[in-house]
């Protein structure tokens, strides 16, 4: 029957957190020597790796040396030729992060020659306390191209022995002395002034390719902008020798703004020659111009052609001014020869018309008043009067040499008019030719313009220019020199601790998850209360002795957990009659799962509280009891085989040290086990032993492998299916549950063998059971625990 109290199916059970740390800790001896040996690993390297030192310097790019290009043709930058060509910070860490840079500097501090101090574990690299220099009097082209190695062993203050990269010996050799290394390739060793005689030294000597030693400093070079807004940019470099870190540094800031200068002045040089060669041809071409303008000053009869057009202007002005007033006074002559010709005596002539500085105005004023005397007298005497007829006859004369005089004027001015007209005529022409003239001159004055204009803005260009390569700055400036840090910044032994305590305590916990991941054996009660629903009625800890039996006096935990099982089997038997024996059958998925030790063992615990026990092997294909008990070869194969039905206690074996614990072993292995078992005498042994034990322990075949076990499985009030831990594996669980859910096997309940005690309760961890007993190694028990 079932008892429901043990039925305790978890199909989705909860994670527990402390279950699952317990499942570490328990191996927490292998936590604390793998974190041991990861740290002692982690010493030995720190204690012979290769410090790496950073340096750092901090420069500034000036923003008027931004312009690149257009900054070196300063001189130009006012014709507006170069406002497109500008620069910025980027462009010049790129230029910084060259390899044109790099190699510079690093041939300038000869760091194509490396030197170590060789060690008995590491080498050492030496620097400025190198005790020899190495350097090459020739090279060949192809000695250069290639990584080659020395080393120096010093003999004395005077002597040293080479060797090559193969340790092949060189010979021997005496400082500042030319070694020819091969054809075309020598090389000198220098000692150094400091070097003590009574310190022996062995050195290695490497040469490395400038193309190779570049890319390799390119990698340990950073250059960056601190900030997007400003010019400042910081240089580090990453060495295991912190002053050639910051010797490096300042050689490559040297070598930037030595290159910027010559640069410049490489620019500023050729500048100066262009703009000394566009001189020579411009003052060339200004004398030709200049040639020009007199050779037309002289065609054209001109000083300035601009002062003289107006003179000529001004004068044709007053020609034809002085014309005009000549015609006017001409036509006015000819109106008085009119007038003087008709008048009468008695007339007056116009006096203010004709001008006073001619002679004819004289003689008009006369006339007027010998009229003006010869009409007043003609008002008192008669026209007869002698003092009439004179003053008529002096009037006569008068007209007539007013007449002459008019006609001389009227002549004077005729020719003074034709001689205007000519002036105006020659001033005409004059001024006509004028504007072409003007527009040759303004050609050839224009280009004299240019030329001037030219010959003085290249004169002041080439000061300009002189003065830049007096005073050429460099492209950056300096605001912290190149200084290295005190501590390395490779390795960091904090990080290097930390990351092999971690890995320390990593590696355990990965090799014992994927181990729990991969391992599909059954290990505690949980996992066989996820594959089953059958009563769990306890387990079996990992005995010390695996054919021990529990005795009176045991205290061990193998005792207490069959205690612990034989008190839950009296509540799967409650509902048993009590008629007669309680027959509990043991049984398992495969051999060697421990059922004969659980069955011997649980017979021996109910047999110490008082009870007559009979313990029967029913595996009669495997008997095992005799490995446990003092038993005869005679057994159930014999008494079932037998024709004699009450010849059973002489296969009965009283076990000693016990009152009431008897044992039938399973006997002879028969021939036909399967087909004795079907034997009606089966059932008569059953229901003769009932009458006379209180309880029959039967130790059965296992039943995945025969069908000995059901055949028998009758006669059983209770069953109990042993599995071992670290034996079975979950999948096989299925077959005590098949069994189980069909209720082929009665009243069944699962029993858990060989699990390890001192790892915690329901962890359990083989051991090799039913192999022979040996002593173990305490290395073994102590990483078993």
């Amino acid at each position: 029957m079932q008892n429901n109290e043990y039925n305790t199916p978890q199909n989705n059970p909860e994670f527990n957190l402390r279950e699952e740390i317990g499942s570490y800790l328990i191996h927490w001896k292998w936590f604390l020597i793998v974190t041991l040996v990861s740290l002692i690993l982690a010493y030995t390297y720190l204690r012979y790796a290769v410090s790496q030192y950073k340096a750092s310097t901090t420069i500034v790019v000036k923003d008027d040396k931004k312009g690149g290009l257009a900054s070196e043709l300063a001189a130009f930058s006012d014709l507006g030729m170069l406002s497109g060509v500008n620069s910025n910070v980027d462009n010049e860490i790129e230029v910084i992060k060259s390899r044109t840079l790099i190699a510079s500097s690093i041939k300038a501090l000869k760091l194509d020659i490396t030197y170590y101090n060789i060690g008995r574990i590491k080498e050492g690299e030496m620097y400025k306390d190198k005790p020899v220099t190495m350097y090459f009097s020739k090279i060949s082209e192809t000695f250069s191209e290639k990584k080659h190695s020395f080393r120096v062993k010093i003999r004395t203050a005077e002597n040293f022995t080479l060797y090559n990269s193969t340790e092949d010996l060189l010979g021997d050799f005496t400082y500042n002395k030319p070694i020819k290394i091969e054809e075309g390739t020598e090389i000198v060793i220098l000692k150094d002034k400091e070097w003590k005689s009574d310190k022996k030294y062995d050195i290695a000597i490497s040469y490395n390719p400038i193309t190779d030693l570049t890319e390799n400093y390119k990698s340990r070079l950073t250059v960056a902008a601190l900030s997007k807004n400003s010019s400042v940019i910081e240089l580090s470099f990453v060495d295991p020798i912190a002053e050639k870190a910051e010797d490096f540094l300042d050689m490559l800031v040297s070598n930037y703004n030595s290159d910027a200068i010559a640069d410049k002045k490489y620019i500023s040089e050729n500048t100066a020659r262009f703009i000394e060669n566009r001189i020579q041809l411009i003052n060339k071409e200004l004398k030709e111009v200049e040639s020009d303008v007199e050779s037309f000053k002289k065609a054209n009869k001109v000083t300035d052609l601009v002062s003289e057009s107006g003179l000529y202007l001004e004068n044709a002005s007053q020609f034809e001014k002085g014309e005009i007033e000549t015609e006017t006074q001409l036509k006015v002559v000819a109106t008085m020869l009119r007038y003087v010709n008709t008048a009468s005596n008695t007339d007056l002539i116009p006096a203010n018309i004709i001008p006073t500085e001619q002679g004819a105005a004289a003689l008009i004023g006369e006339y007027n008043q010998l009229v003006l005397e010869r009409n007043r007298l003609l008002k008192s005497a008669g026209s007869k009067n002698t003092l009439v007829l004179n003053l008529e006859k002096k009037t006569d004369a008068l007209r007539a040499n007013i007449v002459s005089s008019l006609r001389s004027l009227q002549t004077s001015l005729e020719i003074k008019r034709k001689d205007l007209a000519y002036q105006n005529s020659v001033l005409g022409g004059k001024i006509a030719q004028i504007p072409t003239q003007e527009k040759l001159f303004r050609d050839i004055s224009r280009k004299q313009s240019i030329k001037e204009a030219l010959y003085l803005y290249l004169l002041q260009k080439r000061e300009e220019t002189a003065i830049s390569l007096a005073v050429t700055a460099p492209n950056a400036k300096i605001i912290d020199p190149a200084i290295a840090a005190k501590i390395p910044v490779s390795p960091k032994r904090s990080v290097i601790y930390l990351a092999a305590l971690l890995l320390g305590l990593l590696i355990p916990f990965a090799v014992i998850y994927i181990l729990k991941l991969v391992d599909t054996k059954v290990k505690t009660r949980l996992d066989v209360e996820l594959a089953t629903s059958m009563p769990f009625i306890g387990d079996v800890p990992k005995a010390d002795n695996s054919n021990q039996i529990i005795s009176t006096d045991s205290n061990s935990s193998t005792a207490e957990a069959l205690r612990i099982i034989r008190t839950n089997l009296e509540f799967l038997l409650s509902d048993v009659h009590e008629s007669g024996a309680k027959t509990i059958f043991l049984t398992s998925t495969f051999p060697k799962e421990g059922k004969t030790f659980v069955s011997a063992n649980l017979a021996s615990t109910i047999a110490l509280s008082d009870k007559k026990v009979l313990l029967m092997g029913m595996d009669i294909r495997n008997p095992r009891l005799s490995d446990y008990f003092k038993v005869t070869n005679k057994g159930v194969t014999s008494y079932l085989a037998s024709k004699d039905s009450d010849s059973l206690e002489e296969y009965i074996t009283k076990v000693e040290g016990f009152s009431n614990f008897h044992v039938i072993p399973g006997g002879i292995i028969p021939p036909n086990p399967a087909e004795l078992l079907m034997s009606k005498k089966v059932g008569l042994l059953f229901e003769k032993i009932k009458k006379e034990y209180d309880y029959i322990i039967v130790d059965t075949a296992p039943a995945s492998l025969v069908t000995d076990t059901l055949l028998i499985s009758k006669y059983a009030d209770a069953f109990i299916y042993v599995v071992r831990a670290n034996v079975l594996d979950k999948r096989m669980l299925s077959l005590p549950e098949k069994l189980y859910q069909e209720k082929k096997l009665p009243n069944m309940s699962i029993v858990i063998n060989d699990t390890d005690s001192k790892k915690g309760y329901g962890y359990g961890y083989g051991y090799g059971y039913g192999v022979e007993e040996k002593t173990i190694p305490f290395w073994k028990k102590f990483f078993n625990r």
